[in-house]
């Protein structure tokens, strides 16, 4: 049996306090505790205390330590269930304890994944260009069910969705008279996809693309792809199989066929 003979708050930390034993002889350090645990077990001068109660108080003061690294770590931004759980693990705290901490967080209502994916999707939607697969990819990895991920997505309804897309396919948009309509309409649509947005939503973002085309560009476009094809070309060939050559690879770029046509027939006249 010991017997607190006194009780001081630790220089650096005014929340811990050193708690000092006397078994009735001398006065020596015996552990230190967190001020909840003090309270809760109104520890004071005098106490007396057995083995078996300095062991919990160790125990619980463990647990009170991890409880505020989590909620240090809290207080930063809101975190998931998961991602507060990979904390404490990469802190190696004790699974037990780790399963005590997140039960209080609980009844505290201080997590709630619902509510961090809808957070957590108004925030993107406001300063990124991503899309609905794609965020929903990110918080699966954040440990949120793919239910409540669902739920969430009502802070993101398909007209902004759209809206999102086409400010980006808007802005990406490049007739820089270098590529085909069709070969940068098909960047743009791979570029959406890439960000997470869904076929049907690709194409109502592109569609007012398709009234942007130029045929100008086009034409310009067009030419420089096919000057180059013909030099490439007429390396090895010649004559009608030039032509088919050159017109094919114009084809796989996404030219019209009566533009390549024209093209071809009025290259054909200036080479010869």
């Amino acid at each position: 049996m010991f017997k607190i003979s006194r009780i001081s708050v630790q220089k650096k930390n005014a929340s811990r306090y050193n708690i000092f034993l006397t078994d009735g002889e001398r006065e020596r350090y015996g552990f230190s505790v967190d001020e909840d645990v003090l309270v809760s077990h109104r520890l004071h001068k005098g106490k007396q205390l057995t083995d078996a109660t300095i062991a919990l108080l160790k125990e619980q003061d463990d647990v009170s330590k991890s409880y505020h690294l989590a909620i240090r770590y809290l207080s930063y931004r809101m975190r998931t269930k998961k991602e507060i759980e990979d904390y404490l693990k990469k802190k190696e705290v004790n699974p037990e304890h780790i399963d005590l901490v997140m039960e209080q967080l609980k009844q505290e209502r201080l997590i709630d994944d619902l509510k961090f994916a809808e957070s957590y999707i108004r925030t993107k939607v406001k300063t990124s260009m991503k899309g609905p697969l794609l965020l929903k990819q990110e918080l699966i990895q954040k440990g949120v069910s793919e239910a409540e991920v669902m739920t969430a997505m009502k802070e993101y309804p398909k007209e902004q969705q759209i809206e999102q897309a086409m400010k980006w396919a808007q802005k990406t948009f490049a007739r820089t008279g270098k590529r085909s309509y069709r070969m940068e309409l098909n960047r743009i649509k791979a570029g959406l996809m890439q960000k997470g947005f869904s076929k049907d939503i690709i194409s109502e973002a592109t569609r007012y693309l398709s009234e942007e085309q130029d045929e100008k560009n086009e034409w310009s476009a067009l030419v420089y792809q096919g000057e180059k094809l013909w030099k490439k070309q007429e390396r090895k060939y010649d004559g009608y199989e030039l032509k088919n050559k050159v017109k094919a690879g114009l084809y796989r770029k996404g030219f019209s066929f009566d533009m390549i046509e024209q093209f071809v027939d009025n290259y054909s006249d200036y080479d010869e």
